[in-house]
C-alpha cells in the first residue's frame, strides 16, 4: 500500500521543480517589470505563503531575491551597451540610480560606472608564486581578495585577471607588504603549516551564492562535504544543483574552500582549477589534520 503513496509524492516534487522552474524563466523574462509575490504565486497555482516557502526550497533564495539577482545580471549587459550608465539603469528597470549604488557593493564589486568601464578607475595589485600544483596568481583591489587561481602558466592567469577586469589598473606588486603577506599564508596551508585562511575578500556574488561561499568557509580544515550535504546544511536540502553551480562560479581557490565539496558518492567531482589540484589541496589537508 505504500508504494503508491511513494510515487504519488515523487510525481508531486516532480511536478513542483517544474512548476518553479517555469516562474524562474518567467522572471528572468520580466525581470524589468514589477513582480508581485501574489502574481508568481497565481501562475504557479499556489498560496503566497506555499509559493514563497517552495520557491526558496527548491532554488535556495526567495523570488524577490531572485529576481534582484536576474536584474543584476540584466544590468550588467546594459551597462556595457547602453548610451550612459543612466539609461542602462532605468533600461534594466530599476526606479532609481540609489538603489542600484547601494546594491554595487555586493552585487558587482564596483560602482555601475567601474562596471561599465571594465573596472576602470579601479587599482587592482598582484602576485605570482610558484606552488607544487602550478603557478598561483593572487590579486586584490584595496577591500580584498578579488581573484586567486591556479594554472601551468603566469601569462594564462594575467590573461584571466585582465579579461575579468579589462579596463582596471593592474600592477605587479612585489612589493606590496600586504599582498606578500597574504602570499605567504597561502604557500603555508599548501604546505600544511597554516589552516586559517580567514582574508578579506572583494568578490562578486548574487545572494545565494554568497550564502554558499559563506558556508563553505565554515566546513573545517581536513573535513569534506557533498554537494547535498551543503544544502542540506544551508536549510535548502533542494538546491543541490545550485549549490553546484555556485561552488564552479567561485573565482577565490583556497579561501573560499570549493575543494572540500564532493560527490555524495565519494568521488571528487568536478573542480574549475583541475581535479588533481583538488585531491592534492584535501590529501594535504587531511594528512597534516
Amino acid at each position: 500500500m505504500a508504494e503508491p503513496t511513494v510515487k504519488a509524492q515523487t510525481k508531486n516534487a516532480m511536478q513542483t521543480v517544474q512548476k518553479v522552474g517555469d516562474l524562474c524563466r518567467y522572471i528572468e523574462a520580466h525581470c524589468g517589470e514589477t513582480l508581485r509575490l501574489r502574481d508568481l504565486a497565481g501562475r504557479a497555482g499556489l498560496s503566497p505563503f506555499h509559493f514563497q516557502r517552495t520557491f526558496k526550497a527548491t532554488t535556495g533564495v526567495t523570488p524577490k531575491q531572485y529576481a534582484e539577482a536576474c536584474r543584476m545580471r540584466s544590468l550588467k549587459g546594459n551597462l556595457r551597451q547602453s548610451a550612459s550608465v543612466t539609461d542602462a539603469i532605468y533600461e534594466t528597470g530599476f526606479g532609481s540610480g540609489s538603489r542600484v549604488y547601494e546594491r554595487a557593493d555586493t552585487r558587482l564589486g564596483m560602482t555601475p560606472q567601474q562596471y561599465r568601464e571594465g573596472g576602470r578607475h579601479t587599482s587592482i595589485s598582484y602576485v605570482v608564486s610558484k606552488t607544487p600544483v602550478g603557478s598561483m596568481l593572487l590579486a586584490a583591489t584595496d577591500r580584498g581578495i578579488c581573484f586567486l587561481q591556479f594554472g601551468d602558466r603566469e601569462d594564462g592567469l594575467l590573461a584571466g585577471l585582465q579579461k575579468e577586469y579589462p579596463a582596471a589598473a593592474i600592477t605587479a606588486a612585489h612589493d606590496n607588504t600586504q599582498l606578500q603577506g597574504w602570499m605567504k599564508r597561502l604557500n603555508e596551508y599548501l604546505a600544511g603549516d597554516e589552516r586559517n585562511l580567514d582574508l578579506p575578500l572583494d568578490v562578486q556574488a548574487t545572494a545565494f551564492q554568497m550564502k554558499v561561499w559563506e558556508y563553505l568557509q565554515s566546513i573545517p580544515y581536513g573535513s569534506v562535504q557533498s554537494y547535498s550535504a551543503v544544502a542540506a546544511g544551508m536549510g535548502q536540502p533542494n538546491a543541490t544543483r545550485a549549490v553546484a553551480g555556485a561552488c564552479a562560479a567561485n573565482r577565490v581557490a583556497l579561501v573560499i574552500p570549493c575543494h572540500r565539496v564532493i560527490r555524495a558518492n565519494g568521488d571528487l567531482g568536478g573542480y574549475r582549477w583541475g581535479v588533481e589540484r583538488k585531491a592534492a589541496f584535501l590529501k594535504e589537508e587531511q594528512s597534516a589534520g
